[in-house]
């Protein structure tokens, strides 16, 4: 399959996946309740920290598995590393999960606080959480051979099976069996074993068989032992960066009733879009950069940088400005709550603004990533953890999740401003002000100064339509701007239209 189709398709299946859990959430609410929510909140928290226990073997067999394909390394040696990975991932999956299952009961007395569900649904539903989070924990494993064996057309028309049963399929589910907790949980059991099965069937299809080798595979870790470096590595990456997005939502899984978590957990989520809508540049951009610095074509380099950090700047910038400045018509339009809006739009303001920092300090990871120096990422991100833990939980005790949403945009907000600046002037010294104002301020400030124009329209209704359509009309609005201040898009435009009219007097 070409590269063309599998990230095609890569990408379709994550719209899908994420549209399908942001459009379904307000149903969540409504039928299940904000306390039922919060539990389905607690729930994608823990499958976000138990990440922290992948220690890097999850990207590491990804890229044995592609070396194995590209003749780099012999079957056995593949089928020795692929078991003895396998028997780590079953370790640590029964292993957490059973350590999670233990303190069910703990958890839903002295950490999570509830005043409607029963204790007795609360800790079922812990429970099925341990064993549902460990099985999707070990599909991580199939993952990396699928994506390793680069079949990721059909791992995107089986995530979006497994996101629709996921998501969707669930409803009537539970208007049949009754909108409870219990339901909702096991159902996502169920899921979790269909979605373990098929991956690991189609990695097992993928593998070397072992009657065709040399030799008995055996039992042994020493073909861990080259890649642990590798593995190590991406495992402190992807821990801190677990530690970054996710520490709030576990200090407030505790603070909060477990209500408000749930409102919590609905504005985290809308906000997270900003992040995810800016990933696919990333994603074709890293590659591209390393190539270019791997043939000595700085020029070139700094090139794609500022053009991606324009295209993030518009696409992340419209949606940070849209969500920040009409969070209240836009939740009410998604939910049709007056009453969950008031709650949490204030949150979503804080998450979106902060978020948008987020999205624009991320480039000074994808030119240390092409530059193959990460030192700098590792400093700041260490720095970044222990300041901001620390006032996650100060603010989150004393003024819940309204505190931890100011701390969240002060600590990427400084990020981006201070220590991105730092990192530019050590690694592409001369970048860091022409990047910031050509490239991020010319194509943001504009847009921000038109919606704040806009917000003093005085806007109010009860209709959900007419909250659809100004959120509509108003996010339109601003992404139109926003591309007009972008000194590429009015090169790209210019040059479109000078063609066109030099064609029209050929054919004249």
């Amino acid at each position: 399959m070409s590269l063309k189709h599998n990230i095609g398709a890569n990408y379709i299946s994550q719209v899908y996946v994420a549209l399908t859990g942001i459009l379904m959430l307000p149903l969540y609410i409504e039928y299940m309740g904000a306390e039922a929510y919060g539990l389905v909140g607690f729930f994608t928290m823990l499958q976000a920290w138990f990440g922290l226990l992948d220690l890097g073997l999850t990207p590491t067999i990804g890229r044995e598995t592609a070396r194995y394909h590209g003749g780099v390394m012999s079957a056995l040696v593949y089928r020795q590393l692929y078991r003895a990975l396998s028997l780590i991932f079953v370790i640590i999956a029964v292993t957490g999960g059973s350590i999670l299952f233990l303190l069910s009961d703990r958890i839903a007395t002295h950490w999570l606080t509830a005043e409607t569900l029963p204790l007795s649904a609360i800790i079922s539903a812990v429970q099925i959480m341990a064993v549902s989070v460990a099985l999707r924990w070990m599909c991580g494993l199939y993952r990396g051979v699928v994506t390793g064996s680069e079949r990721l057309v059909w791992l995107s028309a089986f995530n979006v099976l497994i996101a629709t049963l996921r998501f969707i399929i669930v409803l009537p589910v539970m208007w049949y069996l009754g909108f409870t907790p219990l339901v909702f949980f096991v159902h996502q059991l169920v899921v979790a074993l269909i979605e373990f099965g098929g991956l690991w069937l189609k990695s097992a299809s993928l593998l070397p068989q072992a009657k065709r080798l040399e030799q008995a595979i055996g039992w042994s870790f020493t073909p861990v032992r080259p890649v642990l470096k590798f593995a190590l590595t991406i495992a402190f990456t992807s821990a801190v960066w677990v530690l970054v997005t996710q520490t709030d939502k576990l200090v407030l899984s505790g603070i909060l009733p477990l209500a408000e978590y749930g409102y919590f957990t609905l504005a985290a989520l809308v906000a997270s879009g900003i992040v995810v809508v800016s990933g696919p540049v990333s994603s074709a951009i890293m590659p591209r950069m390393a190539k270019l610095h791997a043939e000595d074509n700085s020029t070139e380099l700094l090139q794609v940088y500022c053009n991606a950090t324009q295209l993030v700047s518009i696409v992340a910038g419209t949606a940070a400005i849209t969500l920040s400045l009409c969070s209240e018509p836009l939740l009410f339009a998604w939910t049709g709550d007056k009453a969950l809006t008031e709650k949490a739009a204030p949150i979503l303001v804080l998450y979106s603004i902060g978020n948008g920092f987020l999205s624009m300090a991320a480039f000074s990871y994808y030119l240390q990533y092409a530059k193959g120096n990460l030192r700098y990422h590792l400093i700041g991100n260490a720095v970044m953890v222990v300041t901001l833990i620390p006032g996650i939980i100060f603010a989150a005790s004393y003024y819940g999740a309204i505190g931890a949403g100011y701390v969240w945009l002060t600590v990427n907000g400084l990020f981006f401003f201070a220590w991105v600046a730092y990192v530019h002037h050590k690694i592409e010294p001369g970048l860091h002000w022409r990047w910031l104002q050509n490239d991020i301020l010319a194509v943001v400030i504009p847009p921000i100064c038109l919606a704040c124009a806009l917000t003093m329209i005085n806007f109010e209704t009860e209709a959900r339509l007419e909250s659809v359509m100004y959120t509509s009309i108003f996010g339109s609005v601003i992404l139109i701007c926003s591309l007009l201040s972008s000194k590429n898009i009015r090169y790209r435009v210019a040059k479109y239209l000078k063609l066109r009219l030099r064609y029209e007097k050929f054919i004249r």
